[in-house]
């Protein structure tokens, strides 16, 4: 037990804490990848929040925050449109998925 592995966690625990509100009035599909292509693997509830663990580029998707090619993993294999997604910024708000 160093102190690496105590960054890891902490780092983990910090991103966690971040909750994202979706885009009032929508019930956004969640995907299993980072495309319409992909399946719905469930939708979120009006008023949803979500912590963001990673984020990949995929389908240009626009949506209340703007065009964007970027997708939210929120879960593992649970993918959401950035531009469904109050970020507050047109990048990358967390660390790219592998």
């Amino acid at each position: 037990m160093g102190t690496d592995e105590n960054k890891t966690t902490t780092t983990a625990a910090a991103n966690a804490a971040t909750r994202y509100t979706v885009a009032p009035g929508y019930r956004v599909n969640v995907r299993s990848g980072p495309s319409t292509q992909y399946p719905i693997v469930r939708a979120l509830p009006l008023g949803a929040t979500v912590a963001i663990s990673c984020q990949k580029n995929g389908e240009w998707i626009s949506g209340p925050y703007g065009t964007t090619r970027i997708w939210d993993n929120i879960a593992p294999g649970e993918y959401i449109s950035d531009a469904y997604v109050r970020t507050g910024s047109d990048g990358f708000v967390a660390p790219r998925c592998a």
